[in-house]
């Protein structure tokens, strides 16, 4: 199997790459907006938090590396039991 639908790059989007990188070609659009961003502390990512307690999620690559499909899938039960807490 060829596991497409695990990335999609848009290379006409005004924002592309919307993070600074090296490898273009591998940066992953497909969570443009990432889904774990509720998650806080427990996303795994790369963020920090500015004075104001925003977490800045600038520097972080997770959701825009093709390798990381899994990763994130695999948190999709803890968005859901945030979301049910609610």
């Amino acid at each position: 199997m060829s596991e497409n639908y695990k990335f999609f790059s848009n290379k006409k989007c005004e924002f592309f790459p919307c993070h600074k990188v090296d490898d273009t070609e591998n940066f992953n659009c497909l969570f443009c907006y990432c889904p774990l961003y509720a998650l806080g502390e427990k996303c795994g990512g790369n963020y920090r938090y500015s004075k104001k307690g925003i977490k800045d999620c600038t520097l972080c690559l997770l959701p825009h590396k093709r390798e990381n499909y899994d990763y994130i899938i695999n948190k999709f039960n803890e968005i859901v039991d945030i979301v049910r807490k609610k």
